[in-house]
Order: structure tokens, then sequence, then C-alpha cells
């Protein structure tokens, strides 16, 4: 008996993604904040308890889940290395090709003997659309009204366009909240764009890609 293999995009929950929002395969959406981050060992003590406390203070405050994110990758210093080398070739004042040469030599040395992490700080704004009740008593949801299969209702249900935008309202007004809240402690945050998001996961998804990239180069 032959078994039938599922295809890769089978196994990643995204349905879609669509003006900086992620559509689920299971209906709900998220919203993605890119955040900066705040070095506490710079800060003196008082303002550390102040900080921790308005950290405190906005966990408390929230009503709804949310995930908090950190990407920790090694700092892939090749292709900046790749931009120095070509400038070392088009520049023309020897003491700066010597300087450039010894910058480049510098660098290597560093990124080998330590490892230089980037880190990047996601928080993830989460909203589950509601359910519209069909005359079996059975739910459609969010995915019915995006184009997948709903059963005949006797109460008429939004169109795919109002149900997006209902969703996109109530989701931006926890993005307001986790905002403010975070903007008490320093913290800022970006929510990101449908390009950005779609290089986010393309990375997560095929994480040895962006190495065969730049050896390729």
């Amino acid at each position: 008996m032959a078994i039938k293999s599922k295809a890769a995009q089978d196994f990643v929950p995204i349905k879609e993604i669509r003006d900086g929002i992620v559509i689920l395969k299971d209906g709900t959406i998220r919203v993605l904040l890119l955040a900066s981050s705040i070095n506490l060992a710079l800060k003196s003590d008082d303002e550390q308890v102040a900080i921790l406390g308005q950290f405190q203070n906005f966990l408390n405050s929230l009503e709804f889940s949310t995930q908090i994110f950190i990407q920790s990758r090694k700092l892939d210093i090749r292709p900046y290395v790749k931009l120095l080398e070509a400038r070392l070739q088009t520049e023309l004042n020897e003491l700066l090709k010597i300087q450039i040469h010894e910058y480049i030599s510098f660098i290597q040395k560093i990124t080998q003997s330590t490892n230089i992490m980037n880190k990047l700080f996601i928080v993830v704004v989460p909203y589950a659309p509601p359910k519209s009740v069909t005359s079996s008593e059975k739910s459609s949801g969010f995915m019915g009204l995006l184009g997948g299969k709903k059963e005949k209702s006797t109460v008429p249900s939004p169109s795919a366009v109002e149900a997006f935008e209902e969703a996109r309202s109530q989701i931006e007004q926890r993005v307001g909240i986790v905002k403010q809240g975070l903007a008490r402690t320093g913290v800022r945050v970006v929510p990101l764009g449908t390009e950005e998001l779609t290089e986010l996961y393309y990375r997560l998804f095929n994480p040895g890609e962006a190495e065969k990239n730049v050896v390729a180069q």
C-alpha cells in the first residue's frame, strides 16, 4: 500500500499574510511587533526596579494572551566582509587600502574568536474571531468566511471583507494596549509589515537558505 506523503506546505500553519496580519489555518490571526531592547545592567538600581515594576504592571493588565519570541542567531559577518573587499578593490588611495585590509583582518579575527549573537525580540499579539452559528449549531468560523467550506445558515453571516475588517479592528485595539504598556517600560515596538513578515517566516522555516545564498555569491 502506497503511503501518500504530505507537502511541506501542509505543515505550515499559515494560510496567508494580508496587510501585515498573519492569518492561520485555524482561523485565528496574529500581529507581530518588533520590540527594542533595554540593557538593565547600564541602569541604576532604582531604574531597574522601576522598569521591572512597570513590566509587571503591563503583564497584569493584559486580558488576553501574548507571546514573546526571542530569536538568537550567530551574526553572519560575511556579507559585510564582501562589501569591504569590494571597496578594497576600487580604492585608489594606498593608505586607505592598507587600513581597509587591516580592518577586514581585525573583524574576521574577532568573529572567529567570539560568538557575536544577533537577537530579535518579537511580541506576538493574537486574536480569535468569533465563530458564526449555523442552522445545525455548528460553526464555520473565520476560515469559512475566507472561502473555506461553510454550512447553510439561517443567520446572515458577514462577508469575508467585513469579517476581516472587524478582526483587524479588534486586534489593532490589542496592539495599542501592548504598545502603551511596553512604552511605560521604555520598550518601543513597531508592527511588522507584510514583506517583513514574509521574510521572517521564510527564514524561520528555511534556516539554511540564507547561508546558502551568501556562499553562492
